[in-house]
């Protein structure tokens, strides 16, 4: 694709702001949760993660060599890898109590899912093979 480091970037920046939205409204505790605020820091900080993914997806989508575009590969299956594992542990009800989805947490995923489908289809030029 012509565009798909352009777009990478961009989702790996969406990616970096959607930490610091609104995840989920938990209604018993009247708080919301982002990817640095747990009550009690009880889900930890999955933005900091996903921050250094973005980061490193970002500077592999730069680099116009075939072994960073082979990285950026795994480096987008393990970001969706962790905003799946994220989604199901923000999202999911406790005690009878289920949190809402705020756009944060469904651009989270959005976002990861955007790097990983860039990182498949890189724009790179494969040199021609010589012929003796």
């Amino acid at each position: 694709m012509k565009y798909s480091q352009w777009i990478g970037i961009a989702a790996a920046i969406v990616l970096g702001i959607a930490c610091f939205l609104p995840w989920t409204y938990h209604p018993d505790i009247a708080k919301n949760f982002t990817g640095f605020f747990s009550e009690n820091n009880i889900y930890g900080k999955p933005g900091k993660i996903f921050i250094a993914f973005a980061v490193v997806a970002i500077i592999f989508f730069f680099i116009p060599r075939i072994w960073a575009k082979r990285w950026n590969l795994l480096i987008g299956a393990l970001t969706v890898a962790f905003a799946i594992r994220c989604f199901i542990v923000f999202s999911g009800c406790y005690r009878g109590i289920c949190p809402s989805k705020q756009p944060g947490l469904w651009l989270m995923l959005g976002a990861s899912i955007l790097i990983l489908v860039m990182a498949v289809f890189p724009d790179t030029k494969v040199p021609a093979e010589k012929k003796d």
